[in-house]
């Protein structure tokens, strides 16, 4: 991890979670971007069920070899 580091909360706050995991800000955004909180509670708490997330997993082989500290802004949520 780079420099900043963000908390992020597996089950989401709004849904009861407590407790948070470490993650690099450019992660913690697209994990937000490409899951709603009612998903990430159900089917994405752990670090196993994201990795496996196509989105996710295509961005952890884009990002794998860039810079610790490398950022780019963040596409939002589709929407439905």
């Amino acid at each position: 991890m780079g420099r900043k580091i963000e908390r992020h909360h597996p089950v989401p706050k709004s849904r009861g979670g407590r407790e948070t995991a470490p993650v690099h800000p450019i992660c913690h955004r697209t994990i937000h971007a490409a899951l709603d909180n009612k998903s990430l509670e159900r089917n994405f708490a752990s670090a196993e069920a994201l990795r496996a997330h196509p989105d996710i997993a295509t961005f952890i082989t884009w990002v794998r070899d860039k810079d610790p500290d490398f950022h780019v802004p963040t596409r939002q949520r589709k929407r439905k």
